[in-house]
């Protein structure tokens, strides 16, 4: 299986480290980093990140729909971006990358992190969900019954990677 991992924007930036450490070992994975998630990253030197990419690169292989991924998560998920996904605008690598899954009627997965959400961007999330894009909001799932942040983020990924259809362990599901 192949993975794209789009991360835009900081606040958040940490689920999205967790999504690829927790990613098992036999999954394919590329990241695309926004201007401001890459400063972050590249200053903490991450080798979980899988083939990097900079979101300038708008002819990188995940722009193209022959390259053959599975599923795309974008964790965190601007509204910014979100809203240039609903729109079609594919101005950089992560908006591009979006624009050919739901093309080519791949999974695409998006965390937004915004609070609260505003009209137009609930807009923006029912336009993508009736595209079949799922919109997967970093919200807490308390029946877990989580003892730290560590645990409720593994929570978190745990849900995204059933999204993906990825076998794990990484949370308490409920009546277990």
């Amino acid at each position: 299986m192949r993975v794209i991992v789009g991360i835009s924007g900081a606040s958040g930036i940490e689920l999205a480290e967790r999504f690829l450490q927790r990613l098992p070992n036999n999954i394919e994975r590329f990241t695309i980093l926004s201007e401001n998630a890459q400063t972050v990253i590249q200053m903490e030197q991450k080798d979980h990140l899988g083939e990097v990419f900079q979101n300038s690169e708008i002819g990188a292989k995940t722009a193209s729909g022959s390259f053959g991924c599975d599923a795309m998560i974008i964790v965190p998920c601007s509204m910014n971006s979100l809203a240039k996904i609903a729109c079609g605008i594919a101005d950089n690598l992560i908006t591009r990358t979006a624009s050919v899954m739901i093309k080519e009627q791949k999974k695409l997965i998006l965390a937004p992190r915004e609070l609260p959400l505003s009209a137009i961007a609930l807009e923006n999330m029912l336009k993508l969900a009736r595209l079949n894009v799922l919109i997967a909001p970093p919200i807490a799932g308390y029946y877990t019954q989580p003892d730290s942040i560590a645990q409720m983020e593994d929570f978190l990924v745990g849900k995204w990677f059933d999204l993906l259809g990825i076998e794990h362990n990484l949370y308490r599901r409920w009546g277990e």
